[in-house]
């Protein structure tokens, strides 16, 4: 026989190879050193650890339906080089009012009838003031009473409004770094990275459930990826959902033109975020529109199991329903369902 058959597997030996170190179990103490060798290991290898680390924890022909709204668009303070809500661009997008709570709950509704277990609602505010506030609790309380998962990104938030959210049935907060703490001043200028994990300090401490991940191909380097994995992995509990968004490139923000990001760097970033983390969900987020069928199966294939559902990611643009219905279909996969049983996939 071929002695090339008989070579064992490249990653079959070493404290610092994918097998050794996917365990499966969750733990916060993850090195630097560790995840470079994850992030570096043979391509291969790197999938196989993180399917089967993502076996141990949640069904891989399941996915995670959520739908994203923007109730609040445009305006926005910030200067996010990625975002095109911010007052400082010319992107094309209007500063528009909060929705009303009527229109709001009609998403839901539509959402859910398609499919969606949990519905996540977006403003572009640097933080919420005090009217705000109770108009986003009178949201959050409607969408919870329609039998889903609630979920919030507002800004940063004091422990206070973090409390006021709890005490309406919010499950999640979103609350991204978007990138690692060497890159994040070439991204945003407007708030600290610490004022980023205040935030979702304040968001654990009373007792929310923290949505967290951040943003790739907006031109850092390989070791910023890394070190941005490494954040999430050490944080206090690792998020319950880890969004993973490729940027979007919009046409009057800095980051438009920035170079195209490398498919497999995109799966090498999902394999090493479920083996760091899980028992979490690791959602593919932003940039999904323009990544290719084979591109998705593969980030299944590597650990994602969580999608945004719909047409539109607060002001860009996201696959098609029925494109996504047909990718799962082709997958042979379904929507995950929530205590309250399988949702319906096909109405609509």
């Amino acid at each position: 026989m071929d002695g090339a058959l008989q070579a064992e597997p490249q990653d079959s030996g070493g404290p610092f190879a994918p097998a050794t170190l996917a365990t499966g179990k969750p733990r916060t103490d993850w090195t630097l050193e560790e995840v470079h060798a994850l992030y570096r290991a043979p391509f291969a290898d790197l999938l196989h650890a993180a399917q089967t680390v993502h076996r141990q924890h949640f069904n891989p022909n399941q996915v995670q339906i959520s739908t994203l709204l923007s109730v609040k668009t445009g305006g926005c303070p910030e200067d996010c080089a990625y975002c095109p809500q911010s007052v400082r661009y010319e992107a094309g997008v209007a500063n528009e009012p909060l929705m009303e709570l009527d229109d709001v709950l009609a998403n839901a509704r539509a959402a859910r009838e398609q499919g969606a277990t949990r519905f996540c609602m977006g403003a572009a505010w640097r933080s919420p003031k005090s009217k705000q506030m109770d108009h986003i609790i009178e949201m959050i309380r409607g969408v919870s009473e329609l039998g889903m998962e609630t979920c919030a990104t507002l800004g940063m938030l004091q422990p206070g409004q973090a409390q006021q959210l709890k005490d309406a049935g919010l499950d999640y907060y979103n609350h991204n770094l978007d990138t690692s703490e060497n890159f994040y001043r070439q991204i945003i200028t407007t708030r600290t990275y610490k004022q980023r994990l205040d935030t979702l300090q304040s968001v654990r401490d009373a007792g929310i459930k923290v949505c967290c991940g951040g943003i790739v191909g907006m031109g850092e380097k390989e070791t910023d990826r890394i070190e941005l994995l490494r954040t999430l992995a050490t944080l206090p509990e690792h998020p319950g959902s880890i969004p993973i968004n490729q940027l979007v490139q919009v046409e009057g923000t800095p980051l438009n033109g920035t170079d195209s990001f490398d498919p497999i760097d995109f799966v090498r970033t999902i394999a090493v975020a479920r083996i760091l983390m899980p028992a979490s969900h690791v959602r593919l987020s932003a940039g999904r529109e323009e990544m290719s069928d084979e591109t998705q199966a593969l980030c299944f294939l590597a650990g994602a199991n969580s999608i945004f559902y719909g047409e539109k990611l607060l002001t860009t643009g996201n696959p098609a329903v029925d494109a996504d219905r047909a990718l799962m279909a082709r997958l042979g996969m379904e929507p995950e369902p929530t205590a309250a049983g399988q949702p319906d996939f096909t109405s609509g």
